[in-house]
C-alpha cells in the first residue's frame, strides 16, 4: 500500500487526451496539460495496473507534471529530507528522496511485464535506455554510473570529474505489470532540490542540471515527441 500525505487540493481538471505525433504502437499514451496532484496520480496508476493485470485494457505511458512536492521512496532516510517546504508523500516505488515540479516532464509507464519479459533488471536498462536516447535527440550524451539512479551528464565546465543528475528513475512492479517510471529535467527551478539530498548523493561534484541550464532551449512537446519515438526504439510499436 502507498501512505501519502494530506491531499494538498487540486491544481486542475482531470487528466485530458491530447494527440502527440510519432509512433506508439499499441500503447495508449495520456498527456496531462495542468499539473497533477500526487494522490491522483497513484489512484489513476493503480486502477490502470489493475486493469492491465485483468486484461481488461491497453498498456499505458502517461505524461505530465506535478506541482512542486518530495516524494519518499522505500529507500529513504529522514536525515535526507533537509528542508520540507513543499507536500511530502511516500510512495511504494523503489530509490530515496526525489524532487518533482513543474518543468519536469514526468512518464508514467503502466507496461505488463508477462508479456514483455518478467525480468525486472532488464526492465530498468530499458528506462535508462529510453532516457538516454530521448536526450540524445537534443545532442546530449546521457550516461550510466554504477550505484548512482537515474542518468547523468559530465560537466567539464563545472570542473574535473563534476557530473549533474538529468532524469531520475523510481520503479514499482506488481504482479508484473509497472507503475512509477521517469522524469526528465526540461526547466524545473533548480533550487527546489535543495531541500532534499537527492537519491542520497551528496558530493560536492555531482548535481542536478536540466535542458535548459544545459543551454538548450526545449520545450515539453519537443521532450514529449522525442519521448514518443524513442520509446518505439526501446520498448518497440506494440506488445
Amino acid at each position: 500500500m502507498v501512505n501519502a500525505a494530506p491531499h494538498p487540493g487540486k491544481t486542475g481538471p482531470a487528466p485530458v487526451k491530447q494527440a502527440l505525433p510519432g509512433p506508439a504502437g499499441g500503447v495508449e499514451w495520456l498527456m496531462s496539460d495542468v499539473p497533477v496532484v500526487y494522490p491522483d496520480a497513484l489512484a489513476l496508476m493503480d486502477a490502470r495496473a489493475q486493469a492491465i493485470f485483468e486484461h481488461r485494457t491497453s498498456e499505458l505511458v502517461w505524461l505530465l507534471e506535478h506541482p512542486p512536492l518530495y516524494t519518499a521512496g522505500t529507500s529513504a532516510k529522514a536525515a535526507d529530507l533537509l528542508d520540507a517546504r513543499f507536500p511530502v508523500f511516500e510512495t511504494g516505488r523503489g530509490g530515496q528522496y526525489t524532487y518533482h515540479g513543474p518543468g519536469q516532464r514526468i512518464a508514467y509507464a503502466m507496461l505488463d511485464l508477462r508479456q514483455r519479459g518478467p525480468d525486472l533488471r532488464a526492465y530498468v536498462h530499458n528506462l535508462e535506455e529510453w532516457i538516454i536516447a530521448t536526450l540524445k535527440a537534443f545532442n546530449v550524451t546521457g550516461e550510466r554510473r554504477a550505484g548512482r539512479v537515474g542518468v547523468w551528464v559530465r560537466r567539464p565546465d563545472k570542473g574535473d570529474g563534476y557530473e549533474d543528475k538529468i532524469a531520475a528513475i523510481g520503479v514499482r512492479v506488481r504482479r508484473w505489470v509497472t507503475l512509477h517510471g521517469i522524469s526528465i529535467n526540461v526547466e524545473p527551478d533548480l533550487s527546489h532540490f535543495s531541500g532534499i539530498v537527492p537519491c542520497g548523493i551528496n558530493e560536492q561534484k555531482f548535481g542536478v542540471t536540466s535542458l535548459v541550464d544545459l543551454g538548450l532551449p526545449v520545450t515539453m512537446m519537443d521532450v514529449d515527441i522525442a519521448l514518443r519515438e524513442s520509446f518505439a526504439q526501446v520498448f518497440g510499436r506494440q506488445v
